[in-house]
């Protein structure tokens, strides 16, 4: 953890390192929880409407009741950037069911824990983002929608963690998880696309894919630049004979995959992502001013 990151918690700012919430917190005992990442810019959150929509929508999802509304999580945000050191960062905005009896029931949670981190993040050193990522295709699968449905960003990540180390142990820089039908899904913490005779691909949400922000934003690129880009199943076939591969996310941003499995990309970075990259940089220059 950064030495530099620093917290907001229910109301107050704090360092990170001196952040706490109590061992009875279901949250932390049993994964009760929502949450999301944020990326922000000069100062500027990127794209927090979208990020604290979903955010509400996961929580309802999952029956539990914000003690904050969206305007007052927004200042939070705004407060919790002002207090950080770095003109750019990312935020973990975390809201758990809070502190209760040992057990599964909920009930006795008197009220959710929500707490803000900010600190300077990237998930790929400068080499790796420019010459492609090394991935595999995890043996762990990903949870399927009559489990737990992806559109809810939950504090569950045993899956996603297993297939990171599996890419760990493998030597790879990430891992893709595929569904229980032997379908693409997503990545540990990132979208997936493929380009195919200048096509852009990604697996809808039924897949078992989180409807990221930034893949949203991929999407919009795409259509401005006349570039079509639509939902579709994808097999590790179509990973294995892509003429490009990137990943997407808050974290993440936009970084290419140059392998899978061994199998190299016809060519990485490509230009359909060196494109939407760059345009990507141009969003964020406007939008932060």
């Amino acid at each position: 953890m950064s030495s530099q990151a620093v917290c907001w918690l229910d109301g107050r700012i704090v360092p990170a390192a001196e952040a706490t919430v109590s061992v009875f917190d279901h949250g932390l005992l049993y994964g009760d929880g929502v949450f999301e990442g944020v990326r922000y810019y000069r100062r500027t959150a990127f794209r927090l409407e979208e990020h604290l929509e979903r955010l509400a929508l996961s929580a309802r999802a999952i029956a539990l009741a914000l003690p904050y509304t969206m305007e007052q999580l927004a200042d939070a945000v705004r407060e919790t950037i002002a207090a950080s050191t770095a003109e750019d960062g990312y935020l973990r905005v975390v809201i758990t069911r809070g502190g209760g009896a040992m057990g599964l029931d909920p009930r006795g949670c008197a009220r959710p824990t929500v707490f803000i981190i900010a600190l300077q993040l990237q998930l790929a050193d400068a080499a790796k983002r420019r010459d492609g990522l090394r991935a595999i295709i995890a043996a762990t699968r990903r949870l399927p929608p009559d489990g737990l449905d992806p559109r809810i960003k939950s504090l569950n990540y045993l899956n996603h963690v297993l297939a990171r180390i599996e890419a760990s142990h493998a030597g790879a820089d990430e891992a893709i998880l595929l569904n229980a039908a032997g379908r693409v899904a997503e990545g540990t913490a990132d979208n997936v696309f493929v380009v195919r005779k200048g096509r852009i691909l990604t697996p809808p949400a039924v897949e078992g894919a989180l409807e990221g922000v930034t893949r949203g934003v991929v999407f919009e690129l795409a259509h401005a630049a006349g570039i079509e880009a639509v939902e579709a199943p994808l097999a590790p076939y179509d990973l294995y004979t892509a003429e490009e591969c990137f990943l997407t996310g808050t974290a993440m941003e936009l970084a290419p995959v140059a392998e899978i499995d061994g199998r190299r990309m016809t060519v990485c970075p490509g230009p359909v992502y060196r494109r939407l990259e760059r345009n990507f940089r141009a969003l964020v220059q406007g939008e932060m001013g």
